[in-house]
């Protein structure tokens, strides 16, 4: 089922997200339910606050990525990566700090750089309630990074400067109010 995606201003994209247990009533449903939603919105990751949930869960699959030239090196890794991340702690982010531009399914029409570090050291639990720790660098941190930062109630905005936040102030405003044309579902705040 695809469900409607949270816009800016939202109250439930600043929540902090709560752990879960395996029992969590329809955890699978919901599950492949955030990935049909993520699909339908031709996104790469999507976290329980941008569906209305205050929780720590978010998916990602950047599979559509291994074809893009700009990760021609990397792209046999790319190609197999959707995970379910549950009750997701990143233990370390190291090294380089590098720009990216970054994007948001809550926030639609809005693209800026965001300084994220390359390699980051993540905690988590899978679908099956299987513990992992696994370190990731590249474009896979980065989605991992922005997507964690869904469930601490950060938006990629937030890692803006404050020239850049004036500049990107009308475009938010006008996302709260409901006044943005997208293709898919979205929920604007009340």
């Amino acid at each position: 089922m695809i469900l409607p995606i949270r816009a800016f201003g939202d109250p439930v994209l600043r929540k902090v997200g709560k752990d879960i247990e395996k029992d969590y009533p329809g955890l699978q449903e919901l599950i492949d339910n955030m990935f049909e939603t993520m699909y339908s919105a031709n996104g790469i990751g999507l976290a329980a606050p941008q569906i209305g949930l205050d929780i720590r869960l978010f998916v990602i699959d950047v599979t559509p990525l291994a074809e893009d030239e700009d990760y021609e090196d990397i792209k046999d890794e790319l190609a197999e990566f959707k995970k379910v991340f549950i009750n997701a702690r990143i233990l370390e982010e190291s090294g380089e700090e590098w720009k990216f531009n970054e994007g948001c399914l809550s926030i639609p029409d809005v693209r800026e750089d965001v300084k994220r570090k390359g390699t980051i050291v993540i905690e988590y639990y899978d679908e099956n309630f299987v513990k992992h720790t696994e370190t990731f660098s590249d474009i896979r941190a980065r989605v991992i990074q922005h997507e964690y930062d869904h469930i601490e109630g950060v938006l990629f905005t937030d890692h803006l400067s404050a020239l850049k936040k004036k500049l990107v102030k009308g475009k938010l405003t006008k996302i709260t109010q409901g006044d943005v044309s997208i293709g898919y579902k979205m929920r604007f705040p009340k």
